[in-house]
């Protein structure tokens, strides 16, 4: 089956008078790995949910591969969507071994068809040896592997994914979100894949969805999310080293701003706007972790002081305060600054972006 592509428009999920879902919209393209992030509470789970046809939606419409299966006088039953989910907690069958869990799906397949298509997936994703286990004699991550596996089995066009990867520890983790990523490429299917992990977003989306209080906040290539923030919550969702209040003194450039900290007003530090700003406004300066650097002395960046220091293999990650109250976290240095030392704290332009108070546009 050629890969999916899924249009929401508009879908909208209460429970009670609890809204989860407000009036969401997105569209995946063919082929497409999109990843819908966010925190706990956010709509993720009930979005998919409602994509697989495991939940109704109160209002909206979804159309998978052109085919309209939710709006207001049609729904279509999971079985019909022509599409396969991965639960967070595995969800298989415990009393069938790995072979039937991963070929129940191809009951209409012949026994010949069936042992090919099953015995490849299982080399594929790594534990053709554990064919004949039952899922109690499996470890959280071969599990996982057997879920992916049964996922890809049936020849579907779009795969869900539920939070896949949370019950797993991190070197786990880090190997399946690397075999996701290649084998549903190589397999030619849409995903669909919810996290609340920013890092894991990152590394496998082609398009991320940010959500918030069951709305859709921002939407768009990993790149410009990560660079383009357009509220102060996806800039503090999205891992951020420095969050402080900031001046506008004037615009230098398209999207280019000079601002000044109130506690340094001498030193300006330029950074980039995802909106205009009015000079002489008040704002907030974000900067990512990659954007901050340290010096031990000399004039350039703003004058802080090392309150801790943590050794993190490849170097130290070091917590500064500057000015009275202010703290950045997350400052890595390939040299030790120890605690209570003076440092000149240094921001990189391209990391640092600047947004309005209160900023939140909501797409």
């Amino acid at each position: 089956m050629k890969a999916a592509s899924v249009e929401v428009r508009g879908l909208s999920k209460s429970f009670g008078d609890k809204v989860v879902l407000d009036d969401v919209s997105l569209s995946v393209s063919r082929g497409e790995f999109l990843v819908l992030l966010g925190p706990s509470g956010s709509g993720k789970t009930t979005l998919l949910r409602c994509l697989a046809g495991i939940e109704r939606a109160n209002a909206g419409e979804i159309e998978i591969d052109d085919r309209l299966v939710a709006g207001p006088r049609t729904f279509v039953t999971p079985d019909k969507r022509h599409l396969s989910m991965v639960f967070q907690d595995y969800a298989l069958w415990p009393h069938l071994t790995v072979r039937q869990n991963v070929g129940f799906a191809l009951a209409k397949w012949s026994p010949a068809d069936r042992r090919r298509r099953v015995e490849d997936l299982l080399e594929r994703v790594g534990i053709g040896p554990l064919a004949e286990r039952y899922p109690n004699q499996l470890s959280g991550g071969e599990q996982q592997r057997v879920a992916l596996a049964r996922a890809l089995a049936a020849d579907v066009g779009l795969v869900l994914f539920d939070e896949p990867l949370s019950n797993l520890d991190a070197d786990r983790r880090e190997q399946l979100r690397i075999e996701i990523s290649t084998l549903t490429r190589e397999a030619g299917v849409t995903s669909i894949y919810i996290t609340h992990d920013q890092a894991e977003a990152f590394a496998m989306a082609d398009q991320i969805c940010v959500l918030n209080h069951g709305r859709v906040v921002q939407s768009g290539p990993p790149e410009t999310v990560y660079r383009d923030p357009a509220s102060a919550f996806v800039a503090r969702f999205t891992g951020l080293a420095a969050d402080l209040p900031v001046d506008v003194l004037c615009a230098c450039g398209p999207r280019g701003y000079d601002v000044a900290l109130p506690f340094a007003s001498d030193h300006r530090v330029r950074a980039h706007a995802p909106v205009p700003l009015v000079p002489g406004a008040r704002a907030r300066l974000y900067v990512r972790a990659s954007g901050v650097r340290l010096a031990r002395g000399g004039y350039d960046g703003i004058a802080g002081t090392v309150r801790d220091v943590a050794f993190i293999g490849r170097g130290y990650e070091h917590v500064v305060q500057v000015g009275e109250r202010e703290i950045i976290t997350k400052v890595f240095s390939d040299t030790r600054h120890d605690r209570d030392s003076a440092v000149r704290v240094c921001f990189d332009a391209e990391s640092s972006f600047v947004l309005n108070v209160g900023e939140e546009k909501v797409l």
